[in-house]
C-alpha cells in the first residue's frame, strides 16, 4: 500500500462512515468505468493511461515528497512490479486527466514476478497462508487539486468490488509515514504513530513482520502528540493492522508500517457500504 498520506484528506474519513496482470475474473474496460460526481474510475486497460499514472505517481512523490527515483523514463515512477499490476485509475471527467491511482498485485501476478513489493521491505513468512486470497496495493496517490473525499471512496469502492469479484480476501502494504517534518528529516513522528497504533491497532503475533531496514525506534523520540496521517486513520478504522514496527525508506523519504486488512474484519457498517452486505 504505498500511500502517500495528506492532511488534506482528512474529511475522508468522516465521508467514509467516520493492476497489466491477471485477474481471476477479467474485467471488461467498458464494464468496470464508472462517472460520479466528475470524476471517471476504471482500471487501466493500456499503456498510455498505465503512464499517466506513473507520471502522477512521479510528481508526488518526487515532488512533494522529494523521493529519490530511479526510473527508465524520466518524470515517471517506475518499477519492476508495475507491468504485473492492475492500475486503478481515476480521471477528471472534464479534462480526462487521471488524478487518483492504485495499484494491484494479485496472488497470481505475485508468483510471476516471484514476491511482493511489501517482501522487499519486510520478512513476510508468517504472512505465507494468506498469500493465495491475499492482494498487495501499492503507490496510492491523489493530485493535490482533487484531494477531497470523493477521489479516495472512488477508489476504495472499485476495490472492494474487485475483492469480491476475484474472491480474494486479504490487503497488505506499506502506509507511509512521510519524514520531512518542518524542513527536517526526522523518524519521530513515525516512531510516535508506531507507539500509538501498536498499542491499540498491533496484529496477533502469527502475523507478525519484521522490517529489512528498521526505523531505529529506540533512538527517537516516540512520545510525540501526533495524529497518525488521514489515509493510515482510514484504514483503521475499515478494520486493518498493523503487523510490526516500521521501516525506514531511505529513497521515499518515508517510515512505512506493513499493514494488513482483511474482509472479514471490516466494521459491519463499512461493509455494508462498500460490498452492500
Amino acid at each position: 500500500m504505498r500511500n502517500i498520506e495528506f492532511a488534506e484528506t482528512a474529511p475522508i474519513i468522516n465521508e467514509a462512515l467516520s493492476f497489466s496482470g491477471v485477474f481471476n475474473t477479467p474485467p471488461a474496460s467498458g464494464a468496470v468505468e464508472k462517472t460520479s460526481r466528475g470524476i471517471v474510475v476504471s482500471w487501466a486497460s493500456h499503456q498510455d493511461e498505465v503512464r499517466a499514472a506513473q507520471k502522477l505517481r512521479f510528481d508526488v512523490f518526487a515532488g512533494e515528497m522529494g523521493a529519490r527515483l530511479n526510473s527508465p523514463i524520466p518524470g515517471h515512477d517506475i518499477d519492476l512490479f508495475d507491468n504485473y499490476c492492475e492500475h486503478l485509475i481515476v480521471r477528471d471527467q472534464a479534462s480526462q486527466e487521471v488524478i487518483g491511482t492504485y495499484r494491484v498485485l494479485t496472488p497470481v501476478q505475485a508468483k510471476r514476478v516471484g514476491s511482493t513489493y511489501s517482501d522487499t521491505e519486510f520478512d513476510l513468512t508468517r504472512l505465507r497462508a494468506l498469500r493465495p486470497r491475499m492482494v498487495e496495493l501499492g503507490r496510492s496517490c491523489v493530485h493535490p487539486k482533487h484531494r477531497h473525499g470523493g477521489v479516495i471512496m472512488a477508489l476504495w469502492s472499485a476495490l472492494a468490488e474487485f475483492m469480491v469479484r476475484n474472491q480474494l480476501d486479504t490487503m497488505i502494504g506499506c502506509a507511509s509515514v512521510p519524514m520531512l517534518r518542518n524542513g527536517i528529516v526526522s523518524g519521530d513522528v513515525a516512531a510516535s504513530i508506531w507507539r500509538q497504533i501498536q498499542a491499540t491497532h498491533l496484529a496477533p503475533i502469527e502475523h507478525h513482520v519484521r522490517p529489512r531496514l528498521p526505523l531505529p525506534i529506540e533512538k527517537l523520540n516516540s512520545d510525540l502528540e501526533v495524529e497518525p496521517p488521514a489515509l493510515i486513520k482510514g484504514y483503521l478504522r475499515l478494520g486493518a493492522k498493523v503487523l510490526g514496527p516500521p521501516a525506514w525508506d531511505p529513497d521515499f523519504n518515508s517510515a512505512d508500517l506493513p499493514m494488513l486488512m482483511r474482509i472479514a474484519d471490516m466494521p459491519a457498517r463499512y461493509r455494508k457500504h462498500f460490498l452492500g452486505v
